[in-house]
């Protein structure tokens, strides 16, 4: 198992940037051939962090080697993994358009749609579906856990309002004008619509939220949305709050869910 940090130039983001990646390129020969997955072309999840966060890898690596897929943890800071207004802050970009066509370069990993698949949590889940919406024809399969769905909460704010995360000015510069975020590409669910009155395909969708988490109610509207819009997807909730437990144990059943074939 390769643990690797590389850093390159982002034009996306106006600097030098890292990010880190793990790729299952060596196998015991002890193993049982359907665990090798000879032959197979390596498969790719990116993997997004939350608010407040930074990369690391929250997925059993055994399940790496057990699949046959790189992970790829880049570092989306706290912009909401979307385009900002300010130069070097275009983090929707960066990791829907620079960082995969970087990786193919350098690493000669054939990205198809068939084969990336982009998993988050929290903000990071939030990220995870933009993305995928974003850029259907790069991500096959999305996963997102206690996915920070908040454009309509913050579509009213004004300066100086409370908030107990982050500032007014914090939220214009990650989603632009507030008011009108809910009906712009900043928004999931307008994403949705674009794919649907275009016949395009939408990735495969998978969703997690704890029963206790405060973000639950978000989460659920997200569901009702996809579900009266008839786009299919699967949907869990159990018992769990905000935290790394419940992050744990959903990033084990999403990866079967993804990589599972």
């Amino acid at each position: 198992m390769a643990h690797l940090q590389i850093e390159f130039y982002s034009n996306c983001l106006c600097r030098r940037v890292s990010f880190k990646m793990i790729l299952p390129n060596d196998f015991n020969d002890a193993w049982q051939p359907p665990q090798k997955r000879a032959g197979l072309p390596m498969k790719a999840l990116f993997l997004l962090h939350g608010y407040s966060g930074s990369a690391y890898n929250w997925v059993p690596e055994h399940l790496a080697t057990l699949y046959n897929f790189a992970i790829i943890m880049p570092s989306g800071e706290n912009g909401f993994w979307v385009d900002g207004l300010s130069t070097g802050h275009r983090y929707g970009t960066f990791l829907g358009e620079e960082l995969p066509a970087y990786i193919e370069k350098t690493f000669r990993l054939t990205l198809s749609r068939e084969d990336t698949c982009i998993m988050g949590l929290s903000m990071g889940g939030f990220g995870a579906l933009h993305t995928a919406l974003a850029w259907p024809d790069r991500f096959g399969k999305v996963a997102a856990l206690s996915s920070a769905l908040i454009i309509h909460d913050k579509a009213h704010m004004k300066p100086g309002d409370p908030d107990t995360h982050a500032n007014y000015e914090y939220y214009r510069e990650c989603f632009g004008d507030l008011e009108t975020a809910p009906q712009r590409r900043v928004n999931p669910e307008v994403l949705v619509d674009e794919l649907l009155a275009a016949r395009r395909p939408l990735p495969q969708i998978f969703m997690a939220c704890g029963t206790e988490d405060f973000l639950l109610e978000n989460n659920r509207r997200f569901h009702r949305f996809l579900t009266d819009r008839g786009v299919a997807h699967q949907y869990f909730e159990s018992p769990g709050s905000h935290n790394d437990e419940f992050w744990d144990e959903y990033a084990v059943k999403m990866v079967h869910l993804m990589f599972g074939e």
